[in-house]
């Protein structure tokens, strides 16, 4: 859905991306993760043809970008560096002028369009105040009802919840998943850890210009090889652990244990109370930093 091959654009001496192969797969909601000032919306803008590429190529949809931008972007629905509106104008009638503005837009059903986008993502009920009197959040629920108009293949979001309180995330992270699963490809850029993990299949994880990692979530999330233990003989269950890994915590013990099940065995066999007994697995902000330190690492060495 959308590849790239060693994008890469410069800004003077400034490379604010390097070198950078996307593998986006149709179906996928993808986070591309990265904190803010790491190359995420440049890369965007590229993929839209925004922003013209220094080097490297673009495919959005099977088509190279930016030279088919007129038959592409009206497939794509998309966000970028907050949303865009006449502040003058309602909610409604910017929708309206927008729609009106795609290619190939018709005039019939143009309402309904829009009456079904501001529904979906919570806007139905309001009035017809103009829009420099939204609210952050309102706004940005404005701008995902626009990207939804075309009713598009893909979306491509630039940080979709900024300025949304949690149960404005929680909706647009649900309205989200309900698109993905009637087929609409989702590609979310964030630098909200917590966001990508609840949402999105696969992960590319953008440190200083350079994707350092690209993968699907629930590999990076995979079992580290110990196991969480909870039990109110902790001492007692740590003199039967001797001669393993074994770190003593406040409330838990994490242990080396491949075989969760042998080590609950053996723990029940010798008395001790066993409350849990569970895979640690890695967590998404242990592979960031594990990634970007790596990286960090081989730029050094350069």
């Amino acid at each position: 859905m959308i590849r790239t091959q060693s994008l890469t654009k410069h800004y003077g001496r400034i490379r604010a991306v390097d070198d950078v192969s996307l593998d986006v797969h149709e179906g996928d909601v993808y986070g591309f993760l990265g904190a803010n000032g790491s190359g995420k919306t440049t890369t965007v803008r590229m993929l839209l043809g925004l922003v013209l590429a220094t080097s490297g190529t673009i495919e959005v949809m099977g088509s190279a970008m930016p030279r088919h931008t007129l038959d592409v972007l009206p497939q794509v629905g998309s966000m970028v560096e907050g949303p865009a509106a006449y502040p003058h104008l309602s909610g409604r009638a910017n929708l309206s002028l927008f729609d009106a503005m795609g290619r190939g837009s018709k005039r019939a059903g143009r309402a309904g369009r829009v009456d079904d986008v501001l529904d979906r993502v919570g806007l139905g009920g309001v009035d017809r105040r103009p829009v420099r009197a939204y609210s952050l959040g309102m706004r940005q629920r404005l701008g995902l009802a626009n990207a939804l108009l075309r009713s598009p293949r893909l979306l491509v979001l630039d940080e979709p919840t900024n300025g949304l309180d949690p149960q404005g995330i929680r909706d647009i992270r649900a309205l989200l998943l309900d698109l993905n699963a009637a087929g609409t490809t989702v590609f979310v850029s964030s630098h909200l850890l917590t966001e990508i993990e609840q949402m999105c299949t696969r992960v590319g994880i953008l440190d200083r210009g350079r994707l350092v990692l690209q993968d699907h979530l629930d590999q990076l999330q995979r079992p580290t090889g110990r196991v969480l233990l909870r039990t109110p003989d902790p001492e007692r269950a740590a003199s039967l652990l001797v001669g393993r890994d074994v770190e003593v915590h406040a409330d838990h013990l994490l242990v080396d244990a491949p075989d969760a099940a042998v080590l609950n065995a053996r723990l029940v066999a010798a008395g001790v109370r066993v409350d849990e007994l569970t895979p640690e697995r890695h967590t998404l902000e242990s592979v960031v930093l594990a990634a970007s330190t790596a990286s960090s690492d081989r730029m050094e060495r350069a």
